[in-house]
């Protein structure tokens, strides 16, 4: 059996924000975004909250409209804001979240077609009886491109697609795609999981996957997509990630004292094998990373994001003892990552930014089970 996960950064739609050839001009868009998007969530605005909301709306392009180049708001009900004729300032009149009904959305654009279809190509290369996807708009999405996309380059769709919208309001959701012969059986959400301050922990979520296997065992996958270090300061970033590392931790140990020993924990990661975030995982724990094993092949990179260097090591695939003891073979599969040749040199690729037309900017990673 052979389970694999893929970050595929969107199927048919992204955030047009983060769809820019240079992420540095796409950060500062989705950190106004965000901060906007928390200040509107208040359930009392203060004065100088209305202030940094009038700043975060001129920044985001929406002084004159409700459209902006890369967000939107919709005000379906009551009063938010009031834009004078005159062309002065925009004023907020609500006193709080109860006053109006409505979202601050980014908007979308079409994922390139070529970057699409590089992205079907992979999926179908891979072999993967059990897919894990990372960053999925959602399940009609990734139902659609299983159906359509796949097929047109001459692939065999998946059976089972199952994706649960998770935290992230920039459509970029976690998944599994299985053959006929690994079912579905149960998924449960940790969507809701808070920390001790009632916040949410998962950034996306932590889906868990039972697979009921012939012999009658159970396979467990649970798939994550942690807080990356994208926007934000680095300390807040590194604190998430680390509380969800310490819940996907605690959500194994759990699975592990029921009685269950064949759990693989898969995704982006967003961090490396030595950070601090991620030890309550790889150090804390019994789980090992398929990288270390001596029969997977790295290819001769360490990384599995942009150049692949050891400090692009983000994606991973841990397994539990039992199925440690079972893999035959593993890799990591990079093609898909650059348009057309790739780069005489690694070093290049960071030259080159993120291509428009490449499949994903991470590449995906195996692992063949003797289950």
């Amino acid at each position: 059996m052979r389970l694999a996960s893929y970050n595929v950064e969107n199927l048919f739609d992204r955030a047009k924000a983060m769809n820019l050839a240079d992420w540095d001009e796409g950060k500062p868009i989705l950190e106004k975004f965000a901060a906007l998007n928390a200040l509107l969530g208040e359930l009392t605005y203060t004065d100088e909250m209305k202030r940094k909301m009038v700043v975060l709306l001129n920044e985001l392009g929406l002084k004159k409209s409700d459209t902006g180049p890369f967000v939107i708001l919709r005000r379906n009900r009551g009063k938010l804001l009031t834009r004078p004729t005159d062309g002065s300032e925009i004023r907020i009149i609500a006193d709080g979240r109860a006053d109006w009904v409505g979202s601050l959305e980014l908007r979308a654009a079409p994922v390139d077609e070529t970057a699409m279809l590089l992205t079907a190509q992979v999926m179908i290369d891979l072999q993967a009886d059990i897919l894990a996807v990372v960053e999925a708009e959602s399940r009609p999405a990734l139902l659609a491109f299983n159906r359509e996309i796949i097929p047109a380059r001459n692939g065999k769709p998946f059976e089972h697609v199952m994706v649960i919208d998770g935290n992230d309001e920039r459509g970029i959701d976690v998944g599994l795609m299985t053959a006929s012969a690994f079912p579905i059986e149960t998924i449960r959400s940790h969507v809701d999981d808070k920390d001790a301050d009632g916040a949410l922990i998962f950034s996306r979520d932590c889906p868990e996957f039972a697979i009921p296997l012939k012999d009658g065992r159970t396979l467990h996958v649970l798939v994550n997509h942690l807080k990356s270090k994208g926007y934000g300061s680095q300390s807040s970033s590194d604190a998430r990630r680390r509380e969800q590392a310490e819940r996907v931790k605690a959500i194994y140990q759990q699975r592990i004292k029921a009685g269950e020993t064949l759990i693989a924990i898969v995704g982006d990661f967003n961090d490396t094998p030595d950070s601090q975030p991620l030890a309550p995982l790889l150090k804390d724990t019994d789980l090992r990373d398929i990288f270390t094993h001596a029969k997977f092949d790295n290819g001769g990179y360490p990384g599995t994001w942009g150049s692949c260097t050891a400090n692009n090591k983000i994606d991973y695939i841990l397994l539990s003892p039992a199925l440690w003891g079972t893999v035959k073979k593993g890799g990591v599969y990079r093609k898909g990552m650059w348009p057309g040749v790739r780069p005489a040199k690694w070093e290049t690729y960071a030259e080159l930014k993120k291509p428009v037309n490449a499949g994903s900017d991470h590449a995906a990673v195996w692992v063949e089970l003797d289950l």
